[in-house]
């Protein structure tokens, strides 16, 4: 009897951690080698940036879900196209609340990365 109860016991505990496991891994690998990338160009490229870049983007994922995080990088992209279509990417209040999120996650990001 308690070694059924100990194998259920970790089994609940092995599926969530591995659902956990997955929300927190839900960014493409090519998405947080982007973010890296862009990071290190903007910051440095040394191995010491490499680590704390890396860090950044993990706390970014932590926070924000992938799908948010490419509606984000999209509204800042289109957000610096000049005329109406870009005004609507800087003015809209769904956009603004986006980017707000996401520059508290890169703020989060920062205190505890670099």
């Amino acid at each position: 009897m308690f070694r059924s109860s100990a194998l259920l016991a970790a089994s609940i505990v092995a599926a969530t951690a591995s659902a956990r496991a997955d929300d927190l891994n839900d960014y493409p690998t090519s998405a947080r080698a982007e973010y890296v990338f862009a990071c290190m160009k903007a910051n440095g490229e040394t191995q010491e940036l490499l680590q704390k870049c890396s860090c950044s983007i993990d706390v970014i994922a932590s926070i924000i879900p992938y799908e948010r995080y490419v509606t984000t990088e999209t509204i800042l992209s289109m957000s610096q196209v000049t005329g109406p279509i870009g005004s609507e990417f800087r003015s809209t209040e769904q956009a603004k609340l986006a980017v707000q999120d996401f520059r508290r996650a890169q703020a989060e990001a920062e205190v505890r990365c670099f």
